[in-house]
């Protein structure tokens, strides 16, 4: 069985969260690759 509409809202939500926490280390420290790589993956989840 599918997730509904409604836990797919929230799993979206959840993600979109996550990627400006992580935007806002990668100003503090913009030389960390690992964060950089980590946003790019969260948002081409966001993109399917």
């Amino acid at each position: 069985m599918g997730l509904g509409k409604r836990d797919l809202n929230r799993k979206k939500k959840s993600i979109e969260m996550k990627i400006e926490e992580l935007e806002q280390r990668a100003k503090k420290n913009p030389m960390d690759k690992s964060i950089q790589e980590e946003i790019n993956q969260l948002k081409k989840k966001i993109d399917k």
